[in-house]
């Protein structure tokens, strides 16, 4: 149900992370006030900022910080964590080997997921099977990294709980057989500047580092530079807005389990990202998922109702993650 939104809203979210585990925390006027703009936000955009989340700056800077200093490794520094299916697609990518929609993307990153074990999901967890690639070099990068995944997975719990509320539902929705054990990811994109991307000095203009695409999962928290504008989302219109960073905030978005626990009434919105600064782009995305093998469909509230009667069939989430990772990448 997104519309023709022209910017980005910004959600001031401490009154909720403040009493997000009150039993009483649905009869609160601070929480239910952000609950009401994380609803419209939701709704109307499927996109927002995040502050008062209480991650510090100097954390948001660090991981952005080393995961530069490892972009600017040499290759054959950065390929020692290749990514191969036999990691269960953890690894390191370069410039072009990821793909969306068919056309290669003009980034390099990392890609770790929640470790699965041998026989954890039985056939449906067989592709995501396998343990995150951290690199020895920079020094304290998984350490750093398995704090930030730490604080983003349950900084995103809280505020599902938020969500949660806003679609007539108790604060708990989330938890237990939905997202009591969440999957997440964690992608570490380095978007190169105009004059060096493909290791060339002409660049095109409109090469895009990201292919349109929705995220699969239910929350997204973007870290992005704080001094380049390249992330763009489109509205019902089918205009890119643009998204410029706001120092010390989180961009959000939701994704599509989210999208069919609503029954339609929040969109996981299509969003792009290009690179028109000869600056090298940096960004951490964390996604916040459901359980693995949860069978998603939407919820049974006064709100989902009110939009109807079901619009979409049971998804397994683990399902959708591995239909997307198989055909996300060049040959590896």
């Amino acid at each position: 149900m997104a519309t023709d939104f022209s910017s980005i809203p910004l959600i001031d979210v401490s009154a909720l992370l403040a009493k997000c585990d009150d039993p009483k925390m649905g009869e609160d006027p601070g929480v239910l006030e952000v609950v009401r703009q994380l609803d419209k936000a939701c709704t109307e955009a499927g996109f927002f900022y995040l502050k008062g989340h209480g991650v510090s700056d100097a954390l948001l800077k660090e991981v952005k910080d080393i995961t530069r200093r490892f972009f600017e490794l040499p290759c054959e520094e950065k390929t020692k964590i290749k990514m191969t299916p036999a990691a269960g697609f953890r690894g390191y990518q370069r410039v072009g080997e990821n793909i969306t929609k068919g056309t290669p993307d003009m980034h390099e990153a990392i890609d770790c997921y929640k470790e699965v074990t041998r026989g954890m999901y039985g056939d449906l967890g067989k592709t995501m099977e396998g343990y995150n690639q951290w690199p020895q070099n920079p020094p304290k990068f998984k350490v750093i990294m398995e704090e930030y995944i730490s604080i983003c997975t349950e900084l995103a719990r809280k505020i599902m709980r938020g969500i949660a509320l806003a679609l007539g539902g108790s604060p708990d929705e989330f938890e237990g057989q939905r997202a009591g054990d969440p999957f997440w990811v964690m992608r570490l994109i380095g978007y190169p500047g105009l004059t060096t991307t493909n290791g060339t000095h002409e660049a095109m203009k409109n090469d895009i580092g990201c292919g349109a695409h929705t995220d699969y999962g239910l929350l997204t928290l973007l870290n992005q530079d704080e001094d380049i504008n390249a992330l763009q989302v489109r509205n019902l219109s089918g205009e890119w807005i643009s998204a410029p960073p706001v120092p010390g905030t989180f961009v959000c978005n939701i994704g599509d389990m989210l999208k069919i626990y609503s029954n339609g009434l929040y969109e996981s919105t299509l969003h792009r990202v290009i690179n028109n600064s000869p600056k090298y782009r940096v960004s951490v995305v964390y996604f916040y998922e459901t359980n693995f093998d949860t069978a998603v469909e939407p919820l049974d509230t006064i709100r989902t109702r009110k939009n109807g009667t079901k619009k979409f069939e049971k998804a397994i989430y683990g399902e959708h993650l591995v239909s997307k990772v198989l055909t996300n990448f060049v040959d590896v």
